[in-house]
């Protein structure tokens, strides 16, 4: 069996992000795991896969927004999944800023102050009374409009009243990609929602009634692929509803959790496949590390390749 040689990086002062991209696939390490990252969403693309995003809250705090927006909006993407607090971030960086503190800050100070932190990002309280505004505004507008809602049409609605175009959930809405989120209630809008409810009692979340709109979008798939960022219920109602059809044709996982304990965000990609949430034949990749550096990489290659810019 014939194999690529390991190759050293060549790095000269004024190389771009994709010419050193382009040397990883022969580096060795979780560096060739990102260069076939790189070559699986391509084919994704090229191949006309019905695009999965798969990404946490946390993701949505960070810098990260940018890069979900800017694949919404390019509709790059299909469909997004994600969990309840993606939606507070993204509204709430709409009118105010987060800050950068670090991992090793005095909590009990923090706490003190009215400080909230998230590894080395501090959001104010004050961030969540705006917040708190905001969405019972919103909350009251779509009550007068519909009383039972599925959170897809709840994060649609929020979106068409967002006045930000840096937010994901704005182009999502503009764009028509549906957002799927299974654990809205885990958020700061789930907790608006329960408040909303002790003086809107018929106001209904219908969280299965996302199920069937996901599944025609699966049935409907020639193929379809699966970029997911991170763990948790995000990555498994993404890729258990891909169980429908067989299991997804692509699929890359960007993540540090580790197999070892028998956790879904632990699981590599080949574990789905003794599910059949991944295809057999289908060509995947896990790759080690945090998505805050790893994936803004990837898709600059990706777009320089693709001629998306």
């Amino acid at each position: 069996m014939k194999l690529p040689k390991v190759t050293d990086y060549e790095i000269t002062p004024d190389m771009k992000v994709s010419e050193l991209l382009e040397q990883m696939m022969n580096i060795g390490f979780q560096a060739t795991e990102i260069g076939r990252a790189v070559e699986i969403i391509e084919s994704m693309k090229r191949e006309g896969a019905t695009i999965f995003l798969s990404f946490t809250a946390n993701m949505v705090a960070s810098g990260l927004r940018s890069i979900f927006t800017l694949l919404v909006k390019r509709k790059f993407v299909d469909v997004i999944v994600t969990t309840g607090g993606a939606i507070d971030h993204d509204v709430i960086k709409a009118v105010s800023d987060y800050l950068i503190g670090r991992f090793d800050m005095d909590d009990v100070d923090l706490h003190k102050r009215g400080v909230n932190r998230l590894g080395n990002i501090l959001i104010p309280n004050d961030r969540y009374v705006k917040f708190e505004s905001i969405v019972q505004k919103m909350l009251s507008e779509i009550y007068e409009e519909k009383r039972v809602i599925t959170p897809s049409e709840l994060i649609r609605e929020i979106g068409k009243r967002m006045k930000d175009e840096k937010s994901f959930i704005y182009w999502a809405y503009v764009n028509k990609i549906p957002i799927f989120c299974p654990g809205i209630t885990d958020s700061a809008l789930g907790l608006q929602i329960f408040f909303f409810k002790q003086t809107h009692k018929d106001f209904v979340i219908d969280v299965t009634g996302d199920m069937q709109e996901l599944a025609d979008i699966v049935f409907d798939s020639k193929k379809t692929g699966g970029i997911i960022l991170g763990g948790g219920i995000a990555k498994h109602y993404t890729i258990g509803v891909n169980l429908l059809r067989g299991g997804l044709d692509y699929a890359v996982y960007i993540t540090t959790a580790q197999p070892w304990d028998g956790s879904l965000s632990g699981a590599r990609t080949n574990e789905a496949v003794s599910w059949g949430k991944i295809q057999e034949k289908a060509n995947h990749v896990t790759v080690y590390g945090e998505a805050s550096v790893i994936f803004p990489l990837i898709i600059i290659k990706v777009f320089d390749d693709l001629k998306l810019w």
